[in-house]
């Protein structure tokens, strides 16, 4: 017994089994994308991290490593807080086994791997976003929709998991509910700064990581935010509509007074040339008068004369 205990602790170094926790099915779409997290023990906090792509780890191949940069098909991500590094495959074509692994300067490389299952329609189990953010204190709901059979679980990754309708992960209620044909929803509840992490839709043999992460920030907060928000647009939009009443106003008043001065304008112009029509025909008429006297004066000297 003794023997046997001594073997499986030397396997354990020699191929790292529980060095590296990840998943080991997903069900993914084609061309689509799927993020992967790999746990790692806190000895590993500063070594380098990689993925590799490979039916076997003697003929897998680099992928992408935390030392070197991201390409468009593969990036990584090293959280050491959380002793977690994150693997994204994009535009998935193929469907193939892969390989979380950490480098070890002097020994043999510890890994893990997990295969993704490439289908052309729905995969077979899947969420609606592989990132979600509640608030302290309250609670989040993730949908996990399926087409498989087997048990349903929620699982936190590299700890307890939760297969009844009801239980709890590092002091977070969880429930989950069939809510309806080929879908079951998980509700956390009580969310703590702690609970952040990554956890897993479960079932049968398929795992669907979700990263969960908690803001110590209330959704009063934002709410009010938001509300102040809405008031501060509809506070402006009620100035600009004061203001485009009152420029319209003004205009108005603008037109109405040239219109009202022209008038006037017309009307005294018009009371001008009757005048001066008036003082012309008068001088006219003194003018003829004059003439009509003298002319009188004129035929009585000639008739003096003769």
């Amino acid at each position: 017994m003794a023997v046997h205990l001594s073997f499986l602790l030397i396997l354990t170094g020699l191929t790292g089994i529980h060095s590296i926790t990840t998943v080991s099915r997903v069900s993914v779409k084609a061309g689509g994308s799927i993020s992967i997290p790999c746990l790692y023990d806190s000895r590993y906090v500063n070594h380098v991290k990689y993925l590799c792509k490979g039916s076997t780890w003697s003929h897998c191949t680099f992928a992408v490593r935390t030392d070197q940069s991201n390409s468009k098909k593969f990036s990584i991500a090293d959280d050491k807080t959380q002793r977690t590094f994150t693997v994204t495959v994009n535009d998935l074509r193929d469907e193939g086994y892969y390989w979380c692994a950490v480098e070890i300067n002097e020994g043999r490389d510890i890994r893990e791997y997990f295969h993704l299952s490439v289908t052309r329609g729905t995969p077979s189990l899947t969420v609606d976003h592989q990132e979600i953010t509640g608030f302290k204190g309250h609670h989040i709901t993730i949908n996990c929709y399926y087409s498989n059979r087997g048990e349903m679980k929620w699982c936190r990754l590299g700890r307890s998991c939760v297969t009844t309708s009801s239980g709890s992960i590092d002091g977070t209620r969880v429930t989950i509910n069939a809510s309806g044909p080929n879908v079951f929803t998980v509700t956390m509840s009580g969310l703590k700064t702690e609970s952040s992490g990554w956890y897993q839709c479960v079932k049968g043999d398929l795992q669907m990581p979700v990263h969960v992460t908690v803001q110590s920030t209330t959704k009063a907060t934002p709410t009010v935010q938001g509300e102040q928000h809405s008031v501060s647009v509809n506070r402006t939009g009620t100035i600009i509509r004061l203001s485009l009443l009152i420029f319209v106003v003004m205009v108005t008043l603008f037109i109405w007074f040239m219109f009202k001065r022209h008038k006037q304008n017309k009307a005294e112009s018009s009371a001008t040339t009757m005048v001066e029509e008036e003082v012309t025909e008068m001088h006219i008429r003194k003018t003829s008068d004059e003439v009509e006297v003298k002319d009188e004066d004129v035929l009585a000297q000639q008739q003096q004369n003769l």
